[in-house]
């Protein structure tokens, strides 16, 4: 039996062969058209301006993949003087980022006669390995980033080349955009279908394609735009790691459009300026983003830039009601709260079961976190970081507050999405005298245990916050049947040192800074244990977290407080 990739292969030539019967078929009938300036039917023969990639770039890794060794996803290979697109038995985010082609921008940075023939060498051996056939050279996604990447990177990678090398360039231009164009309302992954209508647009262009062609691919974009841009800015997948993605390309987009004195459409104009001030919000003061819902480490450079080529000094949004997130700020003190429900399944892929969880940072340090999502191709890593447990939240026995779908199965291979979880959560905001406060309540444990969870935290303008988490039973008769023990659990920051008070109420934090802070508890004693935070650059870094644990049959209020030693 065919796969469906297989399938969309035979498709796609099937679609070719008629498509080019189709111009046999129009020149017969028409053999003096182009006299009368008929249209080309859409053929691409030339790049006529190519978009600006705002990612960083690193001429160093140019010398390593000269030398055959390519670094993606977190894994290191070689590969042994054959060409990369030929190799078999490896990871599948490796492949991924090496048939997206993103990497084409550091070669570009090193800008050599040496670094233009590896670049072209490199692309030939694509077009001459990978078929529609291939299933992950040809996915959607990655095949809108390598059309992106193509485009962006035209300039360097045409430079010197000779004229059949630039046929063979465009011809796969065009060849990869008629796919999309063909398959991509087939895609199941709507961040992946955006994703392609944003490339389609790279390509019409920055070919010049025609009016109509134009018009219909930005409609489409537009829509898609429309659907998963919510009011605030945010991706109805709350994913902040998307946010960053978008706006990397659509600012670029955006720009193509001015030059070629086409206006844009509108929903491209509303989204770039909505998506700014949601980034804002997800920035602590180190410029790191906050840790929720698929957000991995932080390209801080990269946000960097993005936020410069927006309003410089607007502010971070504070009240995103649509996409479910609460921001707390006092100078340098900032909270940022998950307040919202689980995403509808669609967009559920990279979502946490983390409803209530915070991060709270003084200055440049982060204090308090969830441990994030790791690299790709850690399975294992990434299912446990989607985990109440994972996140700085109140977690009852060893329960998640959703169900995922069984990992590795055939509707979801690779990122099951959550298939329940907080159906309803309600909050409110205040300010009063003690300082800022935000109360929510959500019901993610109610169908499992008969129990809603709600979380009040008040930060003064001073710095210190204090919190108080409870458990509303809603239904007594589940409730009393299961195991009464939960624990509220903190996630420190790894640069942070954490000694436990003889009292055992009290936990005293140090920064690497020699800056210090207490942590103390109330009700119950505090325990210190290991963590791990998945979101760093190099794949995970050991950390501390303070559990404070407890019985709802004895105490179903456990309160806390962090401030400035």
């Amino acid at each position: 039996m065919k796969t469906t990739a297989e399938n969309r292969g035979w498709r796609y030539l099937v679609f070719q062969c008629r498509e080019q019967a189709l111009k046999v078929w129009f020149w017969l009938m028409h053999p003096f058209a182009f006299l009368r300036g008929w249209p080309r039917l859409g053929a691409i023969n030339r790049i006529v301006i190519a978009p600006q990639d705002l990612r960083t770039s690193d001429p160093t890794v140019a010398s390593d993949i000269y030398s055959g060794y390519f670094s993606f996803a977190g894994k290191s290979l070689s590969s042994g003087g054959r060409s990369p697109f030929s190799l078999t038995a490896v990871p599948i985010g490796w492949s991924e980022e090496l048939m997206g082609f993103g990497w084409l921008r550091h070669l570009r940075a090193a800008d050599s006669a040496l670094t233009r023939a590896n670049a072209r060498a490199l692309v030939d051996d694509w077009i001459l390995l990978c078929k529609p056939s291939n299933a992950l050279a040809w996915e959607t996604g990655i095949t809108a980033r390598r059309l992106m990447s193509w485009i962006s990177q035209s300039p360097f990678v045409l430079e010197g080349a000779d004229q059949e090398f630039y046929k063979r360039f465009v011809k796969s231009i065009r060849k990869q955009s008629d796919y999309l164009s063909k398959f991509t309302h087939e895609c199941r992954s709507p961040e992946r279908r955006l994703r392609a209508y944003i490339a389609l647009c790279y390509v019409a262009l920055s070919t010049q394609a025609s009016p109509r062609h134009l018009n219909r691919v930005s409609r489409q974009m537009g829509q898609e735009l429309n659907r998963q841009i919510l009011a605030d800015g945010g991706h109805i997948s709350r994913n902040p790691a998307l946010l960053i993605e978008l706006l990397a390309d659509l600012l670029p987009l955006r720009q193509v459009y001015a030059s070629q004195n086409i206006a844009p459409p509108q929903a491209l104009l509303n989204a770039i300026d909505r998506i700014g001030p949601m980034l804002r919000l997800f920035r602590h003061m180190d410029g790191n983003l906050a840790l929720f819902n698929g957000m991995g480490a932080t390209p801080t450079d990269l946000v960097a830039t993005l936020i410069a080529y927006q309003d410089a000094l607007a502010h971070a949004m504070e009240n995103a009601e649509p996409s479910g997130y609460q921001r707390l700020q006092f100078g340098p003190h900032v909270l940022v709260m998950d307040c919202g429900p689980v995403p509808s399944q669609a967009y559920a892929g990279f979502a946490h079961a983390g409803c209530l969880s915070f991060e709270y940072s003084d200055g440049a340090q982060r204090l308090i976190m969830n441990c994030g999502m790791p690299l790709q191709d850690h399975d294992d890593w990434r299912s446990a970081a989607r985990l109440t447990q994972a996140h700085s939240t109140l977690v009852i026995g060893d329960a998640s507050s959703a169900a995922f779908a069984p990992n590795g199965s055939v509707d979801w291979p690779r990122s099951p999405p959550l298939l329940t979880g907080a159906e309803h959560v309600t909050f409110s905001r205040q300010q009063n005298e003690d300082g800022l406060s935000l109360t929510a309540t959500h019901d993610g444990y109610r169908r499992t245990h008969g129990i809603d969870h709600r979380r009040i935290i008040t930060l003064t303008e001073a710095g210190t916050l204090s919190g108080e988490d409870h458990l509303l039973i809603h239904s007594a008769n589940r409730a009393h049947k299961m195991d009464d023990e939960y624990h509220v659990r903190f996630h420190l920051h790894p640069a942070l040192e954490a000694s436990l008070d003889a009292s055992m109420y009290q936990v005293n934090l140090r920064g690497p800074d020699s800056r210090r802070w207490v942590f103390s508890c109330a009700d119950v004693m505090i325990g210190i244990e290991e963590s791990v935070i998945f979101a760093t650059p190099d794949g995970g870094r050991r950390s501390l977290q303070l559990v404070l644990r407890g019985r709802f049959r004895e105490t179903s209020v456990m309160r806390w407080q962090l401030r400035k030693a």
